[in-house]
């Protein structure tokens, strides 16, 4: 049964229900669902693609992403561009698939599935899934069956979904659900710094000019060092600092 709050085809699934679908050159609509989209791509995203790509984090933002400031929403979403070929197709998707495969940002691995998450009132992420039964998709008529779960295991989300789940104390905050703060034009581009630009992030720790008030940690040193993950981390404790005092 479809929920009244959802278009016709999306469905609410859980991990333990079968999922028969499967996606491959062969499948007559292959790539299709790498086009006509908006695909909003998280600061995990980024820096896996920009790695992938071998620029700096500036860079990347500067050649393959849409910043969309909409003062609907509390903070900027940012937009993988799409090429202008009359079907707005993604910048990495050619004949032979996606170019960057090993590395597509979380959402393309978990198509047909979507994910969302909320903080529990114990800090714990709750999640909820839902299937994306897109009339287009040929997938679903593959031979090939398993569990929600099993399939997002095997397209390895489960790095993707624990850096974007250690956003939520940011991007949930309790001040931020009751309406009791909204960051500022500059604020958000203090998000926008130590989230996804994170290479000039680390050149402002390094020079002094953003700093923790608490000593670094072993693992914040690595993130310094070069270790962009912890960076990443890095970067959401200081925007908490910063913002909430915490």
């Amino acid at each position: 049964m479809t929920s009244p709050s959802l278009p016709d085809h999306v469905r609410p699934v859980s991990a333990e229900q079968g999922l028969v679908f499967a996606c491959h050159p062969g499948v007559s609509c292959f790539t299709h669902c790498c086009r006509e989209l908006d695909l909003a791509v998280s600061p995990y995203d980024v820096l896996r693609l920009k790695q992938r790509l071998r620029l700096s984090s500036s860079q990347f933002l500067d050649r393959y992403v849409i910043v969309e400031w909409d003062e609907q929403c509390v903070f900027p979403t940012c937009y993988l561009t799409m090429v202008d070929d009359g079907r707005a197709s993604c910048v990495f998707v050619g004949s032979q698939g996606c170019s960057v495969y090993d590395d597509r940002p979380g959402s393309c691995r978990a198509y047909p599935l979507g994910r969302g998450v909320a903080r529990g009132d114990d800090g714990v992420p709750v999640e909820s899934l839902v299937l994306l039964g897109e009339p287009h998709c040929r997938g679903f008529a593959e031979a090939s069956s398993q569990t929600v779960a099993a399939y997002l295991r095997s397209q390895e989300l489960e790095v993707y979904n624990r850096f974007n789940d250690a956003l939520l104390p940011l991007v949930q905050h309790a001040a931020i659900l009751a309406g009791a703060f909204r960051p500022t034009r500059l604020q958000l581009d203090q998000y926008m710094l130590a989230l996804y630009d994170l290479d000039n992030f680390r050149q402002e720790m390094a020079n002094g000019r953003v700093a923790l008030h608490a000593p670094l940690t072993p693992a914040q040193l690595a993130g310094l060092a070069g270790d962009d993950g912890q960076l990443l981390l890095l970067g959401i404790r200081w925007l908490l600092q910063e913002w909430f005092g915490e």
